[in-house]
């Protein structure tokens, strides 16, 4: 019998000779990533359990971006006792005073720690972006993250497998952020709970680096465990620039057994939206074209990097935000906005009336930079839109590409980029 990406690396990181889908194991964890759960759950569940160690200070990657810098007191003292646990246990990849960083989701891969092979664990339901490096990575709770720092290791159940072979490529004004709310739309976010999705085929290899990120990022939404490309040279171009440690490429055996094969043609793919308050809500743009909004926000780890910034300002350029539109875009990094930067994107925004911020999820949490007052409707390139998720309860928020949300803010109306590319 042959095994899948997600059972060769379970299989690689346990001490067992096979596996089989269903079966729970323990396996051996390279890479864990906390943020400022580490001062809210964490450090109160570290403590219960008496130890004064943790397993391998080496492997921990610690940085703050959900409320960065704190925007209130109560947030303030949530990193103080982030940074005390990081000192405490001496963390060597410790970014809790390096305001600047950016979203973990990204910078974490941006420092060459996600490598193809890796079996990676964060306290970040997203953490199945770094997926897109053919590693295998998902978010775990407080409890569970205790676990890994006492004893390097964590339980898991060997996941059925999806294969998603893509073909083709997108046309213009279309992004991998409209495939993959097409694909959470047709199978819905309970469609593929504690699955792993496998990204096969000619169409996943047109896909930047960047878009796969925003791909692995969203198989949460439909409830996937871990969402995983298949390497190419791309990667390896990517990984060349990132890390000069070793790593091992991962494949499928030709034998693999899957529970589901769904087949997707790029190029029938069409800017979509997903309408509140479920990123499974599926609607084709023109369903929803003309819905007046009050605030547009590009950004976050979904959808904050320079693809997704430079399709923005190629729509935005020369033009003005709609009057009654407020436009936020935050870049996922400091890397990124340094780079957006030097090519005059940020100036483009600006002068179009955008208002960008520092490095932080901020307004996809509601936390900060953008909260929604009563009954507002904001467009997003976030992947939640839970009721009160960005605000206040009656607010409401539509997902979509960076494209859509980019030509929505200038016509102050839910618009279909296409119009303009």
């Amino acid at each position: 019998m042959g095994y899948t990406i997600a059972e060769k690396i379970l299989l690689d990181h346990s001490n067992l000779k096979e596996i089989s889908p269903g079966q729970f194991i323990d396996c051996n964890i390279d890479f864990i990533m906390v943020h400022e759960q580490l001062g809210g759950r964490i450090h109160k569940e570290y403590e219960k359990l008496g130890i004064d160690y943790v397993w391998d200070p080496d492997k921990i990657f610690f940085i703050l971006d959900h409320w960065v810098p704190a925007p209130t007191i109560s947030a303030a003292q949530m990193h103080q006792d982030c940074r005390k646990f990081a000192e405490k246990y001496k963390f060597i990849h410790n970014f809790g005073y390096q305001l600047d960083k950016g979203i973990c989701h990204q910078v974490l891969p941006e420092m060459g720690f996600s490598r193809p092979g890796m079996l990676i664990v964060g306290s970040d339901s997203h953490t199945t972006t770094y997926g897109a490096f053919n590693n295998l990575a998902t978010g775990i709770g407080a409890t569970d993250v205790s676990v890994v720092f006492a004893t390097g290791k964590l339980w898991f159940r060997v996941p059925e497998s999806f294969k998603i072979i893509m073909s083709g490529e997108f046309n213009k004004g279309v992004m991998s952020k409209d495939f993959i709310l097409t694909l959470i739309g047709n199978i819905s976010t309970k469609g593929a709970i504690y699955k792993s999705l496998e990204f096969h085929g000619q169409g996943a290899k047109t896909l930047s680096i960047d878009g796969r990120m925003t791909v692995s990022n969203m198989v949460v939404e439909a409830g996937a465990k871990f969402g995983i490309f298949l390497p190419d040279k791309k990667l390896e171009t990517w990984l060349a620039k990132r890390t000069k440690e070793p790593y091992k490429l991962i494949t499928p055996d030709k034998e693999s057994v899957y529970e589901k094969i769904l087949e997707y043609n790029l190029s029938e793919i069409t800017p979509v939206v997903a309408k509140p308050s479920n990123p499974g809500n599926l609607a084709r743009i023109e369903e929803v074209e003309g819905i007046e909004i009050d605030q547009a926000f590009l950004g976050r780890c979904s959808n904050g990097r320079m693809e997704d910034l430079q399709i923005a300002a190629k729509i935005i350029k020369g033009n003005s935000v709609d009057p009654k539109t407020r436009l936020i875009i935050i870049p996922a990094s400091k890397e990124i906005y340094k780079e957006a930067l030097q090519e005059g994107l940020i100036e483009i925004f600006i002068n179009a009336g955008a208002a960008v911020g520092n490095s932080t999820c901020g307004p996809c949490i509601g936390g900060h930079l953008g909260v929604l007052g009563s009954e507002e409707i904001c467009i997003s390139s976030t992947n939640r839109n839970f009721k009160g998720r960005m605000g206040h309860p009656t607010s409401e928020v539509y997902l979509a590409s960076p494209a859509t949300v980019a030509y929505s803010a200038l016509k102050g109306k839910i618009s279909d980029p296409r119009e303009v590319l």
